[in-house]
């Protein structure tokens, strides 16, 4: 029985996250969704171009370009420390271009697309899609942005048949611009785009006059396995840990620390826009509230010194067709709880210390954590972690979730993953961590 109330927990979290991304498919939609759930907990919306008042025990999140957020709590104004976990709202996918449809033999209309990220192509192949995103609609001389989501199955990338492409099994290198785009109608769609998505968001096509729009991928997420121990769904790479980030920040924190929560863009395309990891976002939130809250700028910086970050990104787990992939040493599996993932080139951030520290905290929780470091023979990829220091340093320890099929829009992770992650980040937000000397630190639990 006891074994039984266990797995429907895990179900039960990773329902409500499919929940989440099915609800979510684009990355103004998570933030959308994540800002209206931070309302819903009593957290006040801030503007970056408006005034800020801030005061003890107040809560408060601000966006930029709808597609990125910061959530905090402020304890008090002689907090210690700042404690903060960022992950990423956007996956890879293909974007929808300007002038977007090209007709064809006279008889198709089809969609110019280009990637956004590093993705699998073949999956993307034969299966329902649709479009979303944002539009921004002009009202005389105001511009504003409107969601987009088209919520039915609208577009497919066709196949070619296997009669007319014998070797497709041997290896194909797809043409972007030939084979990957979607078959959005017939004859008779030529010039039924723009009107949709008018349709879809309550305008007339001409005042629209700007669009970002996406495709994704219409299969909702499964449980699944003998014991339903698996589950796959889109968008796992970064929503996995995005909701139970922002899951544990809601449940966690401390009278030492202001608590951090966030969740940025662009990270499947390097980070480096006004939004993304790599931009001023996180300094310029961190450094305003120093200020509103009547510190000096040599306070911020010593609050700076004795932070600490978690970069929360999945991780690739151990492959059952391709275990060679993997390290030796170091194989991450599903539901083996957080992945802690090392590089000694610094494409991870975590070093002994800040290893060791997250160790601490997956302890106290009474969860499993797990280590990941790249095949050597393997060029491995980046994350938040490193960009974000790069304007804000502070020690910081990446980690993930471990998943299979990473970059596919149909992805797969374990049932009791994300349960743990919660629990971890919770345990991080509830634990003051203390600088006691340059490489040493103090855990202890929240006052």
């Amino acid at each position: 029985m006891q074994e039984m109330k266990q797995s429907d927990k895990f179900e039960t979290v990773t329902q409500k996250l499919l929940d989440f991304i099915a609800a979510s498919p684009s990355c103004y939609h998570v933030i959308h969704n994540f800002s209206a759930l931070l309302s819903a907990h009593g957290f006040t919306r801030l503007l970056e171009e408006q005034p800020w008042e801030l005061r003890a025990g107040g809560q408060y999140f601000v966006t930029r370009n709808g597609s990125s957020i910061i959530a905090f709590r402020v304890p008090s104004p002689n907090f210690r420390n700042y404690q903060i976990c960022a992950s990423h709202s956007d996956s890879p996918t293909f974007k929808i271009k300007e002038k977007e449809e090209l007709p064809a033999e006279q008889h198709y209309v089809k969609l110019n697309t280009e990637r956004y990220g590093g993705m699998i192509y073949a999956p993307w192949f034969d299966r329902p899609l649709s479009i979303a995103g944002r539009a921004v609609v002009k009202n005389e001389d105001a511009f504003e942005s409107r969601l987009v989501n088209i919520d039915r199955d609208l577009v497919m990338i066709p196949n070619l048949a296997f009669h007319m492409n014998r070797n497709v099994n041997d290896g194909y290198a797809y043409h972007a611009q030939k084979d990957l785009l979607p078959l959005y109608g017939d004859e008779t769609a030529i010039g039924t785009f723009l009107p949709l998505i008018a349709e879809n968001i309550g305008v007339k096509p001409e005042d629209i006059l700007g669009t970002d729009l996406f495709l994704y991928n219409r299969m909702p997420g499964t449980l699944w396995g003998a014991h339903r121990e698996y589950f796959s769904g889109p968008r796992l790479d970064d929503l996995q840990c995005a909701y139970a980030s922002i899951q544990g920040f809601l449940s966690g924190g401390n009278s030492d620390s202001v608590t951090v929560c966030c969740v940025f863009d662009n990270e499947e395309v390097g980070s480096r826009t006004k939004q993304g990891a790599d931009s001023t976002m996180l300094f310029d939130t961190l450094e305003r509230i120093n200020a509103c809250l009547g510190r000096s700028p040599e306070e911020y910086k010593m609050s700076i010194a004795s932070s600490f970050m978690l970069s929360a990104d999945n991780a690739h787990a151990v492959h059952p067709h391709h275990p060679d992939k993997a390290d030796p040493s170091n194989r991450p599996y599903l539901n083996h709880g957080p992945v802690i993932k090392y590089n000694a080139n610094q494409k991870y951030t975590t070093d002994a210390v800040s290893g060791a520290i997250f160790k601490g905290i997956c302890q106290k929780a009474g969860i499993p954590w797990q280590t990941y470091v790249n095949h050597s023979d393997l060029p491995g990829g980046s994350t938040l972690g490193n960009l974000s220091n790069a304007h804000v340093s502070l020690n910081t320890a990446d980690i993930g979730l471990a998943q299979l099929a990473m970059h596919s829009p149909y992805e797969t992770a374990g049932t009791k993953d994300t349960w743990y992650m919660i629990r971890a980040i919770q345990e991080f937000y509830n634990t003051a961590i203390q600088k006691t000397a340059d490489d040493a630190y103090r855990i202890s639990p929240s006052h």
